[in-house]
């Protein structure tokens, strides 16, 4: 398959090293000294076990129009840093194209093909000007949730921390031919990749940990165990959680394992900085909108109050609003 990976970072990389080992004709999209690096010395990957993959020669460009057409697209961005992209999109489709999203939190795509009271509503927290859903064809969609956690430990190699799973999922429940050949092909390139008729529960599962956990350890400079063990922030995080059930619940969601277990989870994977404590140490822009923002508003619309979101959120929006303005970062050594 001609695959393009559009935002070939720590999670798009490291499919884009094993797909192209697999055989498919992947091409990556990605800037900066990311990009030197791989034009120059292909594209690394440290996998948890120590063992080194590289790819190379590997297509790899920061235009998109160079690209061409393409049977499936994987959206390796960040949630808000989609729609900067989006009008440039349609240049890798025709017809047939699939996209993959695999942003985290709550999808733009969340309402569209699904029955209900709330059937093809726009969600302003992650696609506020409709400029996503303009550009990338709602049929061509195919949702998803990334479960490995990786980082670029400098440019041009990427290291995995842990997991190999990639849930798919087509948005209407459907089980489709295409989406069966995107799952064989993740699962001949080495990973984990069921097909779920739910995959908007199997988002919420995801998002139900991602709303607390990461605007709590950006705050807080903890990881997910000192999170955990820490009375004090494991109470805050079961009352996001218990309020953001009570909303996907609501929504029809079926939440397949206790709060606690979920809880749990986390506090296993040990002393891991969340993508978001990062992003604060580097400067980067938080993904508070898709994560937190999102089911706030989908608290509004299903009528459930959620104080202990909405004063998380207050908190780390300043924290965000300040990073910014300061052009800065912020790290406990």
């Amino acid at each position: 398959m001609q695959i393009c990976i559009v935002g070939a970072g720590a999670i798009g990389g490291m499919l884009g090293v094993k797909l192209a080992l697999g055989g498919h004709d992947v091409t990556l999209i990605l800037r900066g000294a990311n990009l030197e690096a791989v034009r120059q010395n292909g594209l690394t990957l440290i996998e948890e076990n120590g063992n080194e993959l590289l790819a190379k020669p590997v297509k790899a460009t920061a235009n998109i129009s160079e690209v061409g057409v393409q049977d499936v697209v994987i959206l390796g961005l960040k949630a808000h840093q989609v729609a900067a992209v989006a009008a440039d999109l349609p240049q890798l489709m025709h017809s047939a194209t699939r996209v993959v999203t695999m942003q985290n939190g709550i999808p733009w795509w969340y309402f569209y093909k699904l029955a209900g009271n709330y059937t093809d509503m726009p969600l302003s927290a992650v696609d506020p000007d409709g400029v996503i859903a303009k550009h990338i064809p709602i049929d061509s969609v195919i949702g998803s949730v990334v479960y490995p956690a990786s980082e670029v430990i400098r440019p041009g190699v990427i290291k995995v921390i842990e997991g190999n799973r990639f849930t798919l999922g087509e948005i209407d429940g459907a089980d489709t031919a295409s989406i069966r050949a995107i799952s064989d092909a993740f699962k001949a390139a080495g990973f984990k990749a069921p097909v779920s008729r739910d995959i908007r529960s199997e988002i919420w599962l995801k998002v139900w940990g991602n709303l607390s956990f990461n605007p709590i350890s950006a705050l807080t400079h903890a990881t997910l165990e000192d999170i955990c063990l820490y009375p004090p922030t494991r109470e805050l995080a079961a009352s996001m959680m218990t309020e953001a059930q009570a909303i996907g619940e609501k929504l029809g969601v079926q939440f397949k394992v206790s709060l606690d277990k979920r809880i749990a989870g986390a506090q296993a994977v040990g002393q891991h900085k969340t993508s978001m404590l990062q992003d604060v140490e580097q400067g980067r822009a938080l993904e508070l909108q898709a994560l937190v923002a999102s089911v706030i508003e989908l608290g509004q619309m299903t009528q459930t109050p959620t104080p202990s979101i909405h004063c998380v959120y207050a908190l780390a929006s300043l924290l965000a609003k300040n990073l910014q303005q300061h052009n800065a970062t912020l790290k406990i050594s």
